[in-house]
């Protein structure tokens, strides 16, 4: 038998399949791919309208349709599913469901209606709409509030919405009508009198954590956050909440965001977004020795390759020191060199590593020392590397010192070249300033860095070192270039800035780089101010959820899940990373 004897199905080994994820805006349908077995959906139902008449004006806003993300959806391979995307309620009127496979959210809840004696509760929904008010004219009712309709109606776990803000009428004063409730807050109540954001419209909710960083096609304008509430209006005219939201008076829900419309306005149709999880290549099926043998032979074989995300970045370079004469100060150390991919600027990411299970080396650069006092020049030794893998991001240049006769020593407060280069010493005679270190030393693309700024002159100029190149952009002037933002470790941090040059006076050091950020340290100002410590730089590496990571030293090393399920590793010095199947 062609299998060695082994009776059972043919054999096949499975290539690889990656990560797809699909945006609807209106129904469709889609077409797994032939391995899909599980799927992570979002499902936005359309928002509801904002409350009608007699008189719209006094309506509430219509509570955001219902938002649920659902994990490890089972489906089959190859196969057609239908997608229903709900759309947005007209004034009055609840928006319409959304559905993929089992999972169903619900239209959003109307605003209540406005005017007549009293006015109208608002409606429940996946998330409920504010209640209106009666207009000043027309209160003949007592004082009273109108509810805001009922959140997560029908009830899922977990909730698929909030309630909407109450409504307030009162003989003889103006009513005040409640916000829609929003997938993540309630309304704003409609208080009388009216005061700062009563009436604004629920928050919504972000879906980035179960997708990918934003901006996507797939997301729309309002980058991955659904189903804002709608805002009521009255008084104090309600803002509609982040995520789509109307704002009053009558502003429409966005489209495609599942957002509740203000008063007498339509809410925005929903949307859905479905990601089909990546598999590994896999050799389903009993398997002769033979078999496997010839496989291995011809690197046709499975091996476990996970997609790593990735950042890196090396130890800044020190500020460099201002001479004991008032006029030369030192300049600011460039910032380390910074590699990512996944995360920070779109411009600025590199591919995704391709890496079988096992350990790797993680060098996590350390930052240079600052230039002394008096340093009359000569740049101190740039930041230490950062290393993973094959991504390599080299050390910041240290900042040029103040100096005072150059004719002594051409090369006396140049900025030295690194991943970012370090800012100019201010110089004497002749009338230039330090020239700047060189960023993106030696060269990568994208690029790890950029240039430092030229320092001062002496005659004329200011009496300024030049600023250290950061990953965000050059120095310039006394200027320090910026970092750039990354959410690789979920919240939002800047690696990679430049160090800020040294000033005339008061004879203060300069500052330090952050730690584990790769700062440059800022040159030190005259007289007599020695520069300020490079910032240690930092290796964090990203997979998903299927992948666990290990790491020593443990002092070195936090491990932990991000909650859309993605592992994170995270070496604030150098050490082992392994990785193996979860």
């Amino acid at each position: 038998m062609a299998n060695g004897g082994i009776i059972g199905p043919i054999n096949t080994v499975n290539p690889a399949q990656a990560e797809k994820i699909t945006g609807f805006t209106s129904n469709g349908t889609i077409t797994t791919q032939p391995q899909t077995k599980l799927i992570t959906a979002a499902v936005i139902a359309g928002g509801g309208g904002g409350g009608a008449g007699p008189n719209s004006s006094y309506a509430g806003g219509g509570g955001a349709g219902g938002l649920r993300t659902v994990s490890c959806i089972s489906v089959s391979g190859a196969t057609t599913y239908c997608v229903t995307v709900g759309g947005g309620g007209s004034a009055g009127a609840n928006g319409n469901n959304s559905v993929f496979s089992t999972v169903t959210s619900t239209g959003g809840g109307a605003g209540g209606n406005g005017g007549g004696p009293e006015g109208d509760a608002g409606s429940a929904g996946g998330s409920g709409g504010g209640g209106g008010s009666s207009c000043q004219a027309c209160e003949t009712g007592p004082s009273g509030r109108n509810c805001g309709g009922a959140g997560n109606t029908p009830p899922v776990s977990p909730s698929q919405g909030n309630p909407g803000g109450f409504g307030q009428h009162q003989p003889g004063v103006s009513g005040q009508q409640g916000g829609g409730g929003g997938a993540g807050s309630a309304g704003k109540n409609g208080v009388i009198p009216a005061q700062p954001c009563s009436a604004d419209g629920g928050c919504g909710v972000s879906v980035v954590p179960l997708f990918a960083a934003a901006p996507q096609p797939y997301y729309g304008p309002t980058n991955g956050v659904y189903a804002g509430g709608g805002g009521g209006n009255g008084d104090n005219q309600g803002a509609g909440g982040p995520g789509g939201g109307g704002s009053a008076p009558g502003g429409a829900g966005t489209a495609n965001t599942g957002g509740g419309g203000a008063n007498g306005a339509s809410g925005g149709p929903g949307r859905v977004i479905v990601k089909e999880q990546a598999v590994e290549k896999n050799a389903p099926g009993k398997w002769s020795l033979n078999e496997v043998y010839d496989f291995v032979k011809n690197d046709e074989w499975i091996t476990r390759e996970y997609s790593i995300d990735y950042l890196v970045v090396a130890g800044g370079g020190g500020g460099g020191g201002a001479h004991d004469v008032s006029t030369h100060a030192g300049g600011g150390g460039g910032a380390g060199g910074y590699r990512a991919s996944g995360y920070g600027p779109s411009a600025l990411q590199g591919s995704a590593l391709s890496l079988t299970l096992g350990s790797y080396s993680i060098v996590v650069g350390g930052g240079a020392s600052g230039g002394p006092a008096n340093q009359n020049g000569q740049p101190e030794d740039p930041g230490t590397n950062s290393s993973f893998s094959t991504i390599t991001s080299n050390g910041g240049g240290s900042g040029g010192g103040g100096n005072e006769n150059p004719a002594v020593s051409s090369e006396n407060a140049v900025g030295g070249d690194g991943g970012s280069g370090g800012g100019g010493g201010r110089k004497g005679h002749p009338n230039s300033g330090g020239a700047a270190g060189s960023g993106n030393t030696p060269p990568t693309s994208p690029p790890q860095g950029n240039n430092g700024g030229v320092g001062g002159c002496n005659h004329p100029g200011p009496a300024v070192g030049g600023g250290g190149g950061g990953a965000g952009g050059a120095g310039s002037g006394q200027t320090a270039g910026a970092g750039v933002p990354n959410t690789i470790l979920g919240p939002n941090t800047t690696y990679a800035t430049g160090g800020t040059g040294g000033s005339k006076g008061p004879g203060s050091a300069g500052g330090a780089g952050t730690t584990n950020e790769g700062d440059g340290g800022a040159g030190g100002s005259t007289p007599n101010g020695a520069g300020g410590n490079g910032g240690p730089g930092i290796v964090v590496v990203r997979a998903p959820s299927e992948v666990t990571f290990t790491g020593t030293p443990c002092c070195a090393f936090t491990a932990s899940t991000h909650p859309g399920g993605d592992k994170i590793g995270k070496f604030t010095a150098s050490g082992t990373l392994t990785i193996a199947g979860a």
